[in-house]
């Protein structure tokens, strides 16, 4: 997915100015061109799944399935979700996949529309690995692509929370079911190692690859750790794939590619945050 996001001293398309308090929330202010914006962010050292200003409910296990048929078969499909900046000038493009069982997804777009987002256009399509539903997202106040990091992180509880309400057996595959499943995956994390990978892609970006346990505001940590040491986050793509999170993002430093002092320093940052016990060492 490529994600437009606030980052300091750069863009996804804006700017951000990091401003401490003495209170325990520090503002994370974004201007995008347009009116800044203000959402509460932890301090540093905390950890930003807390800071979520979007409630996220909790699933409730129904009968119903929404727009599909629920199937008790051995294979559960691994759930999908794709959240994609590059693609589209114009609109955040939103990829849903679990097999063949989704439907319609009318609900999930309701949902989506309660985040303050239209629905601009939505299509399905089908290959070998199921049925793939792809929307079309804009911010309702402005008409363009969502450009902060923690709206597009709400989109994406927000699917993977109507995932395990309308799916209840996709809970087993997903991060979010240890808490809010009906069968809680056995192992959420300790047996997924993280990657950390840091390529040059031309003179004026580099490529990011991390690929990491998921957890909820994981997609917001990372742009913070990334801004935090001055590197500006440009664009990326974030994708839920079951319990791996794999994230891209085209990064840059004073306009230019990383040199490999900073990729390391970059890797650093992000393999002291997100260390597990099977954490890759030599990250790239």
């Amino acid at each position: 997915m490529a994600v437009a996001m606030a980052s300091s001293c750069s863009n996804f398309g804006l700017y951000t100015n990091l401003k401490q308090s003495n209170s325990r929330a520090s503002s994370f202010f974004c201007s995008f061109g347009l009116d800044p914006l203000q959402f509460s962010c932890i301090h540093p050292k905390k950890s930003l799944s807390s800071s979520m200003s979007t409630f996220i409910p909790k699933a409730s296990p129904p009968t119903a399935v929404e727009g599909g048929s629920s199937q008790d078969t051995d294979v559960v499909p691994t759930p999908i979700v794709i959240i994609d900046q590059d693609s589209d000038e114009d609109a955040t493009i939103v990829e849903i996949t679990f097999g063949d069982r989704l439907g319609a997804l009318l609900d999930t777009m309701n949902a989506l529309t309660s985040l303050g987002l239209n629905v601009v256009k939505a299509n399905v399509y089908l290959d070998d690995s199921g049925k793939h539903n792809k929307f079309a997202i804009t911010k309702a106040s402005t008409g363009r692509k969502v450009d902060d990091p923690e709206l597009l992180e709400a989109i994406r509880l927000t699917i993977i929370n109507n995932l395990l309400e309308y799916h209840p057996e996709s809970s087993a595959q997903l991060a979010m079911g240890a808490a809010f499943g009906v069968t809680p995956p056995n192992t959420v994390d300790l047996d997924i190692a993280t990657h950390i990978h840091v390529y040059d892609d031309g003179p004026e970006q580099s490529l990011l690859c991390v690929e990491t346990a998921d957890r909820p505001g994981l997609l917001v940590d990372l742009v913070k750790i990334i801004t935090d040491i001055n590197i500006t986050v440009k664009s990326g793509e974030f994708d839920t794939e079951g319990l791996l999170a794999k994230a891209k993002f085209h990064v840059s430093y004073n306009g230019k590619a990383l040199i490999k002092p900073l990729q390391q320093v970059l890797a650093n940052s992000l393999r002291y945050y997100l260390r597990r016990p099977s954490t890759e060492e030599s990250s790239f």
